[in-house]
């Protein structure tokens, strides 16, 4: 185990926010659910960029996964994520049981209204309610200045900026890029449990969207030609299963139907087993 500290209850990291703050420091935060690759070091990376104590979060989330999902085979690799932390500049780590955040009887949870209806909302219900309800309370426990998410989960992203504004949350909500391997492929820690096989052909995801861009870029500004495009070549992924293929409103994530905004296209396809999301950005709408 590495030397950075670890702490397991909120009164430790209440304590030890605390006594950073007193000394003038800038307080940041990066919450994941561990399997920590180097996607997550990078935004420990942007969260020391721009403050002075970091605190990553490291809890696999109950209340964001449904009956049918992975959470009891979801990766818990606590000590090679502590070294990653440590080696990417965080300051502290908050590993907390189910039972540290959620105590016996707690009823009250995050109502994220319509920005959840869409993309993974139908396939995923209840998802974005947990999702919004652990960062709430890891927002109310830490209390940075700033906090760090990635682009790969854009709906996420989006969600929590929301909340953030609606709920009058103090702290800054920074959106690191992507990071992905040589290949491609969006880094995710669900990664690890593609075959070699199926490993070979989750490249295909970001090729396709970056074509389907391109060809909004281009001038294409019929969605429904653009979305039929993307369907088409994400089926052709052998042993693949189409969740959602969509291009929306970046901002609302409400579907469009013609590129006269920025947009986002977002997919969540099964390769093999492996439910794998990504996404690009149309970001204009002139002609190259």
């Amino acid at each position: 185990m590495s030397a950075i500290p670890v702490a397991n209850s909120i009164l430790a990291v209440r304590k030890a926010v605390a006594a950073a703050r007193t000394s003038g420091l800038r307080i940041g935060c990066v919450p994941t659910m561990g399997a920590l690759h180097e996607g997550h070091a990078s935004l420990i990376r942007s969260a020391k960029a721009v403050s002075d104590f970091v605190v990553t979060t490291i809890f696999v989330n109950p209340t964001q996964f449904g009956p049918n999902e992975d959470f009891t085979k979801y990766p818990r690799t606590l000590e090679a994520d502590c070294e990653t932390c440590a080696a990417a500049g965080a300051d502290l780590i908050f590993a907390p049981t189910a039972e540290e955040m959620y105590p016996p009887n707690a009823f009250a949870f995050v109502d994220v209204g319509t920005l959840g209806e869409h993309l993974c909302g139908p396939s995923r219900p209840g998802h974005f309610r947990g999702v919004c309800t652990i960062v709430m309370k890891l927002f109310q426990i830490v209390q940075p200045d700033v906090a760090v998410f990635g682009a790969k989960d854009a709906q996420q992203a989006r969600i929590i900026r929301r909340m953030i504004l609606d709920l009058n949350v103090p702290v800054q909500l920074m959106i690191a890029p992507t990071i992905r391997e040589r290949d491609g492929l969006a880094m995710s820690s669900r990664n690890r449990y593609l075959t070699p096989i199926e490993r070979s052909r989750a490249p295909e995801i970001y090729r396709v969207l970056c074509e389907v861009r391109d060809r909004a870029l281009h001038g294409e500004r019929d969605v429904a030609r653009l979305e039929s495009a993307l369907r088409g070549m994400l089926e052709t992924i052998p042993e693949s299963r189409l969740d959602y293929a969509a291009i929306v409103d970046d901002e609302t994530m409400t579907p469009i139907t013609q590129i006269d905004r920025p947009a986002l296209i977002a997919v969540a396809i099964y390769v093999g087993k492996t439910r794998l999301i990504d996404n690009v950005t149309i970001p204009q709408t002139t002609t190259i």
